[in-house]
């Protein structure tokens, strides 16, 4: 089993009336299993309402199955008596960094987590200079966090999840609110916390060419899991995640078009010097 599974999981959202009677379900996660391997750096897509942001809150244990079961780190989700060892063990980075941060100095904002579950003080300033420099916030460390950028602030974030020493981190859209520049600076911090510290990544994007470098992704639609596979596998089925109101990275929608327009490219390209590669002997054959 790897660090997180979800076996047969479903989820739905109850509405209730004053007296506490039911007035409406809405079935979120619908009969999803999924095995997600340590060290993994995992992205998952779907559009608004697909169930990738509860499946999220299920591996944080922020919310449990209707029915089914979660495990993270061999530990049942459901069980009580691991709630704080899961959440240690599942970091969570949400959309909004200002939601997430409390300190007043990005040093304090960073100790807060490890000091709220008795890290002895030696350790949390351990802790937070390896996250500050793991995440490159090392020099804006006595700065006030309404001081700094939006792609700044989600990199203290980021680092706040780290000092509590996770072996997976759950980010849920946490580029939505930044600009290109911002994206791109706190999707590099997350790769190197993968590839370096060996840190499982679970990333909920809408961004397509924020996958492109992960190791598997997965499709939700409608609480189901509709497609599964490596970045390639997926964008090579450019008509099917249309089907499901998703997009594809333009340069892949690019060589799509041109293959359907008669010229020789294979499936799944992702990146621009893939294409040019592609294109080179198709050119010099004309």
């Amino acid at each position: 089993m790897g660090i997180i599974k979800a076996s047969r999981l479903i989820f739905d959202y109850i509405r209730r009336d004053e007296d506490e009677h039911v007035e409406e379900v809405s079935r979120a996660i619908d009969d999803l299993s999924v095995d997600i391997k340590e060290g993994d750096f995992v992205a998952i897509l779907g559009h608004n309402g697909s169930g990738k942001s509860t499946f999220a809150k299920q591996v944080n244990a922020l919310l449990l199955p209707t029915e089914g079961t979660v495990w993270v780190s061999d530990m049942n989700t459901a069980d009580e008596s691991h709630i704080w060892d899961i959440r240690r063990n599942a970091g969570m980075v949400f959309q909004n960094p200002d939601n997430q941060i409390i300190g007043n100095i990005v040093e304090e904002d960073v100790g807060f987590g490890p000091e709220n579950i008795g890290v002895p003080t030696d350790d949390i300033w351990k802790r937070v200079d390896a996250s500050l420099e793991a995440v490159g916030m090392t020099a804006y460390r006595l700065k006030s966090p309404n001081k700094l950028s939006g792609g700044q602030k989600q990199r203290v974030a980021i680092a706040g999840v780290m000092a509590m020493k996770p072996r997976c981190i759950i980010m849920d859209e946490p580029t939505a609110m930044l600009d290109p520049n911002g994206r791109k600076e706190v999707l590099r911090t997350v790769h190197e916390l993968n590839q370096k510290e060996g840190i499982t990544v679970l990333l909920i994007t809408h961004y397509m060419e924020e996958v492109i470098d992960a190791d598997r992704v997965i499709v939700m639609d409608d609480g189901h899991l509709v497609m599964d596979g490596t970045p390639k596998e997926i964008f090579s089925r450019v008509e099917e995640l249309k089907s499901y109101r998703l997009d594809v990275p333009q340069v892949t929608e690019l060589a799509y078009e041109l293959k359907k327009a008669g010229v020789g490219l294979p499936d799944g390209i992702l990146t621009i010097d893939e294409l040019m590669e592609s294109l080179l002997p198709v050119l010099q054959g004309a």
